[in-house]
């Protein structure tokens, strides 16, 4: 029933599959098997795409409902076994998890070693479509959450750090935001919190973005400026990592109050995991407090 979901949605067998993380033919071979129960043609299959019938139409609004019970059924099973036991399929932004995760999981797995994890890594608009959608349980990112009946809990606030070639000779100390006006400005691509985040520190100082220079990764924007391509903006907590194997780089802290971003946990308001959840941020909150002083935690 989940294939023949994915299937009426992204209407190809590749994308439906991919989505899954699961192969065409075991794809193929479920939505063939789902047919053969009900005995009718769910699908109908041309060389280019796929088409729902009118019974496959009905069939999906219809599955729609079961799953979304079942999942729901799961999740209140899976609450009243103690917390963070069983299943639970986690989210997270690409600008959050090579920083967090490491920190975090090895945490989560000796604190709670009955865990089973899952983690996806996507952008907001497609973890947060996922949560939604009842396919993840709780999602890590830049908050706030852009979709309603979401429920927030703040891990913690990090500034945004200003990374300069040794070469753009800024003055030392504390930068005030009016210094980006003087400054290209060079951001991730469309779809990135992190690039919105950023934007709005730059419009708010006067300054300009880099408009034919974009990136898909923190990683790449650093190595970018390495090589003298503008400046851009870094969250603390991916300062030291992304620095690392990029020379001749200054970072330039923010006079106060700096820019910062808010990264939180967040999951279905109608989720009956709540209390499971306040535990899982709890120890994210703890692990990031022991290893990354430059952050600000709750409490």
């Amino acid at each position: 029933m989940r294939a023949f979901l994915a299937l009426a949605e992204h209407l190809h067998f590749r994308d439906a599959a991919a989505a899954l993380r699961m192969s065409q033919p075991a794809l193929s071979g479920a939505v063939a098997a789902l047919e053969e129960t009900l005995d009718t043609r769910l699908v109908e299959r041309t060389t280019r795409r796929v088409l729902l019938t009118p019974a496959g139409e009905r069939a999906a609004r219809r599955a729609e409902v079961i799953m979304a019970e079942l999942d729901r059924l799961e999740e209140e099973v899976n609450a009243v076994r103690g917390p963070l036991v069983g299943p639970l399929r986690v989210g997270v932004i690409p600008t959050v998890a090579p920083y967090l995760l490491p920190i975090v999981l090895p945490r989560l797995a000796a604190d709670y070693p009955d865990l089973e994890l899952s983690v996806h890594e996507e952008q907001t608009e497609q973890i947060v479509a996922e949560l939604l959608a009842g396919r993840l349980d709780v999602v890590l990112l830049a908050l706030p959450v852009p979709a309603s009946g979401v429920t927030e809990l703040t891990l913690y606030d990090e500034d945004f750090v200003l990374v300069a070639s040794a070469a753009a000779a800024l003055p030392a100390g504390p930068l005030p935001r009016s210094a980006l006006a003087d400054l290209d400005v060079i951001l991730l691509n469309e779809g990135h919190c992190l690039r919105d985040q950023a934007l709005d520190v730059c419009r708010e100082a006067g300054a300009r973005a880099a408009a034919s220079t974009y990136a898909t990764s923190l990683a790449t924007l650093v190595q970018l400026v390495s090589g003298g391509f503008g400046v851009t903006l870094v969250p603390e907590t991916a300062l030291a990592v992304e620095t690392r194997a990029a020379p001749g780089l200054v970072p330039h802290r923010f006079a106060a109050p700096a820019p910062y971003r808010r990264v939180g946990l967040a999951f279905r308001a109608t989720s009956p995991r709540a209390d499971e959840f306040a535990v899982l941020a709890a120890a994210v909150r703890t692990a990031v407090a022991a290893e990354i002083t430059a952050v600000r935690v709750p409490g």
